[in-house]
This record gives C-alpha cells, sequence and structure tokens, in this order.
C-alpha cells in the first residue's frame, strides 16, 4: 500500500553533495553529453525509477516489479526526502538481496522545499551528476520510469531516456499531505509517457482520455512466498501464537485509510477473539488509535516475517474507510492473503467489489463486516479460499512483469518509427497495440 510523504530525517553516513548552483546557467540534456553507443534492447535496458517511496520501507508493488525487472535491466531506484542538510545529499547503495538494483538516496533540503522550481533543479542537477560520475556509462539512455509525478518537471526529456513508463499505483492526490501540485503535475507526465500503467480500473479510466496507451495491471503476488503459511513446517510467529482465541489480522500501511471506529466495534464484538494490526503507520497518531484489550497495535515487521504472522490469522481483514483516500485503492495485501490460504473480510472498497467479490466477503456496514467475520472465523468458507488459490497462482507479479515488458516494447517500437516517420516528414500510422491489460481475468 502507497502513502504520500517525504519523510525529515538527518543524515548519519557520507553522502555526495550536490548544488544546483553550480549547474550551468543553459541546462542541457544528457544527449549532448553522454558518448554514442549501439543501444541494447529495450528488454535490457537500464531503468531508472523515479519513487516517492523508499526501497527499505514497506515492500509493496515498485518493489516487487522492479525486483523482477532487475533480473534483465540495470535498476536506479531514486529516492527522495524533504531532509535537514544545506545542500542537496545523494547517497548510493546496493539493495539488499538484489545486486543489480542500486539505490540513490536523494535528500533535499528542507529550507528550499516550498520552491517546485528550485526542487526541480535540485532534483535534475543531483540525479544528472551521479549519472555522469559514480555511475557513468551505467544507466545511458535508460527507460524513465515514475512513481512520483512531482518529478516530471526535474527528469522527463532530460536523461536521454529511450521511453517513459508511468506506473500509476495510487490516487495520490487523494491521500493526505499530497502536494498542491500533484495533479497538474500527473496530468503532464501522462501527455509524456510513452506507457502508463494503473493499479487500479477506476484509475485507468480517468487516465484514459489524456493517454490512450494507458492499462489496468493490478496488483500481483509471491505465491511461493506468501504460501509459506500454508505450510506445516513453517511456524505461527510468537506473538500471535501467544494470543489465546480466534485472530483476526492486518498487515500494511496503517494510515488515513483506516476505519478506526470499525475496529473498535470488532474488538467490542467479541471479548473471545483478538483483533491483530500489524504495519508501520505514516501521517496518524498513534496516540489516537483505539484501545482494547484484545485489540493489538503491533507495529511494523518484515516482508520476510509476514507468512508466519498471517499463518496465525484465521480470518484476514480489509478495515478501510470509505474516504477520498480509498476511492481508487486497489489493496496488493487481498492477493497476498489469499495465497496464504486464508478467508477475507473487507469493507466495500470499490476495487475489492469489482476485483474480489467471489472470494472476500464485501461488508456493506459495520454490523455486516462483523457478521462475516464471526462466520468466517467460526466456520471458513472453502470454495471461497480455494477459489482466492486459484485466482492468485493467475496473477504473479512475475505474470504480470512480462505482460507489461511487451507493452514497452511495443511503445519503443512505436517511438522509433514516429522518430523515423518525423525524420523524413512521413506521418507514422504505427501505434503501440492496444489491449485491455486486464489483470484477475
Amino acid at each position: 500500500m502507497s502513502t504520500y510523504s517525504s519523510p525529515k530525517v538527518s543524515l548519519s553516513a557520507p553522502f555526495l553533495l550536490y548544488s544546483a548552483a553550480e549547474s550551468p546557467t543553459e541546462e542541457r540534456s544528457r544527449s549532448e553529453r553522454v558518448s554514442r553507443t549501439p543501444l541494447p534492447s529495450i528488454e535490457t535496458a537500464p531503468i531508472v525509477c523515479i519513487c516517492h517511496l523508499g526501497w527499505d520501507w514497506v515492500w509493496q508493488r515498485p518493489q516487487q516489479f522492479l525486483s523482477r525487472f532487475a533480473k534483465k535491466h540495470r535498476v536506479l531506484f531514486v529516492e527522495t526526502y524533504c531532509s535537514e542538510v544545506e545542500s542537496t545529499a545523494v547517497k548510493l547503495r546496493v539493495a539488499k538481496d538484489h545486486p543489480n538494483v542500486t539505490i540513490a538516496e536523494m535528500h533535499l533540503p528542507t529550507a528550499k522545499w516550498a520552491n517546485d522550481a528550485l526542487i526541480d533543479r535540485e532534483r535534475r542537477f543531483a540525479l544528472q551528476s551521479v549519472l555522469e560520475d559514480e555511475l557513468r556509462g551505467h544507466f545511458d539512455h535508460p527507460i524513465l520510469w515514475f512513481y512520483d509525478p512531482m518529478a516530471v518537471n526535474a527528469y522527463a526529456g532530460l536523461l536521454d531516456e529511450r521511453l517513459i513508463v508511468y506506473d500509476c499505483m495510487d490516487e495520490l492526490s487523494q491521500f493526505k499531505g499530497a502536494p498542491p501540485a500533484l495533479i497538474e503535475r500527473e496530468q503532464m507526465l501522462l501527455r509524456k509517457a510513452d506507457v502508463v500503467f494503473c493499479g487500479g480500473r477506476k484509475m485507468r479510466e480517468k487516465r484514459l482520455p489524456l493517454n490512450a496507451n494507458t492499462h489496468f495491471y493490478g496488483t500481483g503476488v509471491d505465491i511461493s512466498h506468501f504460501g509459506k503459511a500454508r505450510s506445516r513446517g513453517l511456524a505461527v510467529a510468537p506473538e500471535i501464537a501467544a494470543l489465546k482465541g480466534k485472530v483476526l489480522g492486518y498487515f500494511g500501511v496503517i494510515d488515513e485509510r483506516i476505519d478506526y471506529d470499525l475496529l473498535a466495534r470488532l474488538a467490542d464484538a467479541r471479548a473471545d477473539w483478538h483483533v491483530v494490526m500489524v504495519g508501520p503507520t505514516a501521517k496518524v497518531d498513534p496516540n489516537d488509535f483505539p484501545q482494547r484489550p484484545n485489540l493489538h497495535w503491533l507495529g511494523g515487521r518484515s516482508y520476510e516475517q509476514l507468512p508466519a504472522i498471517t499463518k496465525g490469522f484465521d480470518v484476514c481483514l480489509m478495515p478501510f474507510a470509505l474516504n477520498a483516500a480509498t476511492e481508487y485503492i486497489n489493496p496488493t495485501k487481498a492477493l497476498e492473503y489469499m495465497a496464504a490460504g486464508r478467508p477475507i473480510v473487507s469493507t466495500a472498497i470499490s476495487e475489492v467489489k469489482s476485483n474480489f467479490s467471489s472470494v472476500s466477503r464485501v461488508a456493506n456496514s459495520h454490523s455486516e463486516f462483523i457478521t462475516w467475520c464471526i462466520r468466517e472465523a467460526e466456520s471458513p468458507t472453502v470454495a471461497r479460499v480455494n477459489a482466492g488459490l486459484k485466482l492468485a497462482a493467475e496473477n504473479t507479479w512475475e505474470a504480470i512483469a512480462a505482460k507489461m515488458q511487451k507493452h514497452i516494447s511495443e511503445a519503443a517500437e512505436a517511438r522509433v518509427l514516429s522518430a523515423k516517420a518525423a525524420a523524413t516528414n512521413t506521418p507514422s500510422t504505427i501505434l503501440p497495440v492496444q489491449s485491455s491489460g486486464l489483470a484477475y481475468v
């Protein structure tokens, strides 16, 4: 699950320091500065990913896709933070267990954060400097992959990219703390992108008028990882095993999208069961959370721990509030719960109703949510659990990434043909192949 925030941090390790004031008055495209060498196949071209989330935070859509693309593509994952630094600072490191992924941790001065134009220049010059110095020759002519629309002015058209990909994972403009300029920046990115992927059907429908090459690819799932929850050899996590009675559990980010009143009512409904919330908090104050003896806020846990935690859940929960922040979300955890072989109860958010109503119990009220939890905890619906296992098996991250790669290749071919047509003043009739791009079918 995503969030839109730029946390403030202090630096405790040596960083590479850059300042936009050092850049030339006339900013130039990298195409004037990189050597012209034969381009690799688009299926192995380097990827520069611009993300509003950190690689080491909650493991979700960006990491799932980019870790898989990294099997063939060299990946530079650019994180952005609003930090207490005097000058823009960048730290490079290799992602743990993913040697083909380099993380560029970029810290921008808090004092400059409100000045979008200045931040654009700082971002651009810092990344260009790293690409031409420490990473010289490793990310020339990349696929430029966006998760953060706010970065479009800083990078689009300025990294000598072969292609622009926008993977729209959430309706970020409706999240608490979203920048005022986000809607305008995203519209600009949609017009510039060669191909757009959306994590929800409604998100795709909203963006089609601005980019006809837009496709719906919902969340995927790591079957082998979450399938461990069905293994007899895996022990239930100790903090879950210690609870006596039925356990109703959630894992994921805990923020403004959670229905806290529902959680209180759920805990009050049965003193003999436990409601467990696992995950880091964002943009909410834990002091405001409802407190009950049988309502447990366990905090964040690593991705590696989730199967053992989920194995101890009698029912998996998606207790989302129905608000602006959840209007478009397509929860990654849905298929993960399915792969773990657990019954699921959700509130009636749009994407769950359209994608998973045959597998999950979808409640239209607090009382109905509680009723479904009681029924599934006492007598899980085997047919729904089995249907969930089948759906998860059909929607692995690998399967979705392969379909996305096909669209990328088609868009790259269309861009080359369009450039050739422009060079000869010949109208191009070649367009990227349009397909439904539908997952969960």
